[in-house]
């Protein structure tokens, strides 16, 4: 009968350690990462945000299709919509489209909109306008950098949306800076610079600038005839195969017991016929978007990388048809091809004159896609630095793969630093700099090995193989944890912020 009153006590004092058990362990706060966390922009009326919408997912359309990452039209479709008030957007993009929607709370339709990307061209002339448009709407890096340490609230932008569309139209009609022939004379100059980064001399400079000419030439008269991308890379492909094969029949000597044709013509200054090969692949390379596939798929944006990346692997394969191709008629011909893919790499070693051809290269992209000349002239300085970072860590054995990525790391974070400052467009500097690093001599070795077919080769073509898909990887993630890097120094506003938060992944918070 008095065994209730003796346990009260003991019952209040567990009571007490369940209640301080629950505190120690139960969360105290809402979590780290929110989400689908309701948002609306009730303020803001439909008529302006509709306007804004608009503009912005032009920006966004034009930004994709002329080789913005993924990442970076989010973050640039975000930026302008919060610039004009409209904070609670939600962007969403693949690799044909760009939508946009607006909460307008549970009593109102959101209100959503889409562009269609229609066609694309990389065109670094209109996309340097296009940076330039979005600084001027929202803020340029320092100024983000300014905010974030007084915590001001973000200002509208002063240019009213009528006004923006008007830039925005100025910038995409604007004339190119230069003419279309400049066009095939940077191809000709990249390939140039290509062969002066192994040792070739002035006649291999003049066989592979021509040879890249005609590729220019080619492609223009395939796209007219609205001939799909995978023959037009095929075709274009084989126009340096072709040279090579003719600059090794001629320099060949005739065997009648081998049933080998040849003139025997000696050829001065012509080195090895496979350099025109392997500049030629350089040059059809750089105008694919590796380093756009790589760095969406760094970046989280995996259906817009699937895609890129799907299209790179047609495009490569167009390249290797169209090599092996001509290989394959050259040897029906009896012509027995014995280039040897295994340049000269001694002449890397010649440091100024591979920097130099580095540089050639940079500038040389850089005119073929139309890029201003102080963007040039930034992007010229930043492929010398790449090269001499590549060597420097080439004599440290890191490896072909890391040594491209060290060297893409320092182009990433100099680009952005110079943005910053000059605001030159990050992107068009950051990927001229790097083309010389293109994987084009393994690609090269790859093909012509798989081409031998001696089941003893087929290991090596591999090898090849997975050492160009290893350097573009690099190549990607050097120029992400550049950037990044360089980004956390300047200061990210918080639509970058947003942009990538895809890619943190996992988090348990």
């Amino acid at each position: 009968m008095i065994t209730g009153p003796q346990l009260k006590p003991n019952a209040k004092l567990g009571k007490v350690w369940r209640e301080r058990a629950t505190w120690a362990v139960r969360g105290i706060g809402p979590p780290s990462v929110p989400i689908a966390v309701p948002g609306t922009d009730d303020d803001v009326s439909q008529q302006h945000a509709r306007a804004v919408l608009d503009l912005a997912l032009r920006i966004g359309e034009a930004a994709l299709s002329t080789g913005a990452s993924a990442a970076d039209v989010v973050a640039t479709v975000m930026r302008v919509t919060a610039a004009y008030g409209v904070k609670s957007a939600s962007v969403d993009i693949t690799y044909t489209s760009v939508s946009v929607s607006v909460p307008r709370g549970i009593h109102e339709d959101p209100l959503s909109m889409m562009r269609v990307i229609k066609l694309r061209s990389m065109d670094f002339s209109r996309l340097e306008g296009l940076q330039r448009l979005v600084d001027d709407l929202c803020g340029s890096p320092e100024d983000w950098r300014s905010a974030r340490r007084s915590h001001p609230a973000r200002q509208n932008s002063m240019i009213d949306v009528e006004t923006a569309r008007q830039r925005l139209s100025d910038v995409l009609t604007a004339p190119h800076p230069y003419r279309r022939w400049v066009v095939t004379l940077g191809m000709a100059v990249t390939a140039a610079g290509v062969v002066t980064l192994f040792g070739g001399g002035p006649v291999m400079w003049l066989v592979a600038g021509t040879s890249a000419a005609l590729v220019d030439r080619a492609q223009r008269m395939l796209y007219r005839l609205g001939v799909a991308a995978f023959f037009s890379q095929a075709a274009s492909a084989a126009i340096p195969s072709l040279v090579a094969v003719l600059l090794f029949w001629v320099e060949s000597s005739p065997d009648k017991q081998e049933g080998m044709p040849g003139l025997g013509i000696d050829l001065p200054g012509v080195g090895a016929p496979s350099l025109v090969v392997v500049s030629g692949i350089i040059v059809l390379l750089a105008g694919l978007s590796v380093m756009g596939a790589a760095q969406d798929a760094i970046d989280g944006y995996y259906v817009t990388a699937g895609a890129r990346g799907l299209e790179v692997v047609m495009m490569t394969l167009g390249i290797a048809v169209g090599v092996a191709f001509v290989l394959s008629i050259a040897r029906s011909a009896g012509i027995e091809m014995s280039i040897n893919p295994y340049v000269d790499e001694g002449s890397l070693r010649l440091l100024v004159p591979s920097t130099i051809g580095a540089m050639v290269v940079a500038v040389g992209f850089c005119l073929t896609y139309y890029t201003g000349p102080r963007a040039t002239l930034i992007a010229a300085a930043l492929a010398a630095t790449a090269w001499l970072v590549f060597q420097a860590a080439s004599l440290l054995s890191l490896g072909q793969a890391a040594a491209s990525g060290v060297g893409a790391a320092v182009v990433g974070a100099l680009a952005y630093a110079v943005h910053v400052r000059l605001r030159a467009p990050e992107l068009v500097t950051s990927t001229a700099a790097i083309v010389a690093l293109l994987p084009g001599l393994a690609v090269y070795r790859a093909i012509f090995l798989i081409m031998t077919n001696p089941e003893e080769l087929a290991t090596s073509a591999m090898v090849q193989m997975v050492t160009a898909i290893a350097v573009g990887l690099g190549l990607a993630a050097g120029l992400s944890i550049g950037s990044y890097t360089a980004k956390r120094r300047f200061g990210l506003d918080r639509a970058a912020l947003r942009a990538r938060r895809r890619s943190l992944g996992a988090y348990h918070a």
